[in-house]
């Protein structure tokens, strides 16, 4: 047993796929490749907090059976990566740790992120042997209790974590099959990636170095995004709460700033409810740090939102003489910056309306979703809502 700021562990199991709470044997290997969408991800470690104040019988036990399950529809999941492009759906399983906290959840709110709630890949980045997904559920003495998740970003991005999720929750609740029907192969019909995209994306990833950065959680007040909202036209929260850090971090007017923002393209590209797998591109906003400082901060939400609205553009550019950009917004007081580095760009992500809130266990919804992080590569901000 280990401890760590007052949470036990237990030592991993492995949780391999069975059906109706049987384990049955693996089904014969076989492989699926990943899809460009994924290859333009590098195979680091995404972690996710979901809290539950409201206790349900034996959680441990409840999510590790139901998670048993889900991966009877969710092979790929308990598979690994096969070194070169694909996933072996073996069965091989994920990783899962049973521990506990000696304190109340409300008690233990304002620390969560500080507590250890989430296993741990051994290296900074995943290996071809790990598990695709490791799972931690800590119990608090209230009867509260903690799912952390680990997965590899190659497996899938968040929406595909979040349908996933949904679907251990529902075979907690004792509702079989899942009501979303799960899709990992990628269709060859569905739209693939332009070549500029992939050459911007990949070099944008593979520029960030291994910097570890500080962290700072920061309260938007709701106030204030209503007034922006008002200023702008009408913006989105996110909108409103990425040009106000964007606004708040400049330096010198001639330093690049340029924001970036990942988006999901899953009805851009056809893909279906029930797919998984990663399927977003990253917009870019060029900008100087003195572009950025000139401009209210209801102006920097409208650049967003018209960078948002132009990613189908940027989906459709086959051209290599644009450099990837053909989707920036153009605006004469945003000067074009030059590819992202590691401290120069600025990288916002919501995870709301993802499906975490909508992940239940038994005994309703999260009541907090966290981004939870041992270092970080990219300045950036992780959106999220009053929970």
């Amino acid at each position: 047993m280990t401890t760590g700021t007052a949470v036990t562990k237990s030592s991993p199991v492995v949780v391999v796929p069975s059906e109706s709470g049987k384990t049955t044997p693996p089904p014969a290997a076989y492989t699926i490749a990943l899809s460009l969408f994924d290859l333009i991800m590098l195979p680091f470690p995404m972690k996710l907090v979901l809290a539950f104040d409201r206790p349900i019988h034996e959680p441990v036990e409840t999510i590790k059976r139901a998670l048993s399950r889900a991966l009877h529809h969710y092979q790929p999941v308990a598979g690994c990566l096969d070194g070169e492009g694909g996933i072996a759906c073996t069965g091989e399983g994920v990783a899962f740790v049973a521990a506990s906290a000696s304190c109340a959840l409300d008690e233990a709110m304002a620390t969560l992120q500080e507590m250890d709630l989430t296993s741990r890949f051994p290296g900074v980045f995943c290996c071809d042997t790990d598990p695709l997904l490791l799972v931690q559920v800590t119990e608090f003495s209230c009867g509260g209790f903690v799912v952390g998740v680990t997965w590899n970003h190659l497996l899938a991005d968040g929406a595909g974590i979040g349908q996933f999720l949904c679907a251990v929750g529902e075979l907690a609740r004792g509702v079989s099959p899942p009501s979303i029907a799960p899709v990992r192969l990628w269709d060859d019909a569905l739209q693939a990636l332009p070549p500029t995209v992939v050459t911007t994306q990949r070099s944008t990833v593979d520029n960030n170095g291994s910097r570890y950065l500080v962290r700072h959680d920061i309260a938007v007040p709701v106030s204030l995004v209503s007034r922006i909202k008002g200023e702008s036209g009408g913006c989105t929260a996110f909108e409103a709460v990425a040009a106000v850090i964007w606004w708040c971090r400049i330096f010198d007017g001639d330093a690049p700033a340029p924001l970036c923002f990942p988006c999901n393209v899953r009805t851009l590209v056809g893909a279906g409810d029930g797919y998984y797998g990663n399927c977003v591109v990253g917009q870019v906003v060029p900008a100087t740090s003195g572009a950025v400082a000139s401009r209210s901060v209801a102006d920097l939400a409208r650049l967003i939102r018209r960078a948002k609205e132009n990613v189908p553009d940027l989906l459709l550019s086959t051209s290599g003489s644009d450099g990837g950009k053909a989707a920036a917004p153009p605006d004469a007081g945003v000067q074009a910056a030059p590819p992202l580095q590691l401290y120069d760009g600025f990288g916002v992500i919501s995870w709301v309306n993802l499906g975490f809130d909508a992940a239940d266990f038994g005994g309703g919804g999260a009541v907090r979703v966290m981004w939870h992080e041992d270092r970080t590569l990219l300045p950036g901000c992780m959106a999220r809502g009053k929970r």
